[in-house]
């Protein structure tokens, strides 16, 4: 039985891709996961999704190779609001109705974020896309996240990424990398673990809201995790 009544579930642009391409959408796992969230959807249970655009584009890394990061940034924002609409597109062709808004104008494609709006359609069992980031350069759709979770009073933050949860150090990349089952926000923060930018983290720890971080490529895990199953890791106040 569903223990949640309404949950925000990030979904990370570079899950939406195959492993053996650098960019674009694997639309085999995009129809898996939307079937999986149809499943949870169909209990009852009040979803809205913030959808990353890695797969396609991270505004940091262009940055970082001299573009201007506010250009960089907003070049983000349209490939996170690419990523929804393939996910509305996966989602009603399974009879789910979902809304996608964007914190920056597309209205050919996309409602405007209205927070009020967004509770009504949850209301009504629709599942929302939130799209276009924060609408602002220089923050992650992790803090996205964060701040939709709260404005919509979700109960819990679900991380849905490649990895079964946080570890000390780059599971593929060291093999005696130590997984975390629970972590406090400030151990997130005093670590410098990398799960969560640090503004998303202080949003969440002023806030008192749960974050779980799960592996989203493995079928079943995020029925699993929005069932309160254990899974991932827990990230709390304590």
């Amino acid at each position: 039985m569903p223990i949640y009544k309404r949950v925000l579930l990030k979904i990370s642009g570079e899950s939406l891709k195959n492993d053996n391409t650098q960019t674009g959408i694997d639309f085999n796992i995009v129809n898996r996961i939307a079937q999986e969230i149809k499943e949870v959807s169909e209990t009852g249970i009040e979803i809205a999704i913030v959808v990353g655009g890695g797969n396609f584009w991270r505004g940091s890394s262009a940055s970082e190779l001299g573009m201007e990061r506010v250009a960089a940034d907003y070049i983000g924002m349209i490939a996170t609001l690419m990523n929804a609409v393939a996910l509305q597109d996966a989602l009603e062709k399974k009879d789910i109705i979902t809304r996608v808004q964007s914190a920056i104008t597309v209205q050919e494609i996309a409602e405007p974020y209205i927070r009020r709006r967004a509770i009504r359609h949850l209301e009504k069992k629709r599942v929302v896309l939130f799209a276009g980031g924060t609408g602002n350069p220089y923050f992650s759709t992790d803090t996205t996240a964060a701040l939709r979770a709260l404005e919509i009073n979700a109960e819990v933050i679900f991380k849905a990424t490649k990895v079964d949860g946080v570890y000390d150090k780059d599971p593929l990349k060291f093999k005696d990398a130590v997984k975390f089952d629970k972590l406090t926000y400030l151990d997130v923060i005093k670590k410098g673990l990398r799960v969560l930018d640090s503004t998303a983290t202080t949003l969440c720890m002023d806030n008192n809201i749960p974050i779980i971080v799960f592996d989203i490529s493995k079928h079943g895990n995020i029925k699993k995790a929005l069932f309160g199953d254990k899974i991932g890791t827990t990230i709390c106040g304590g």
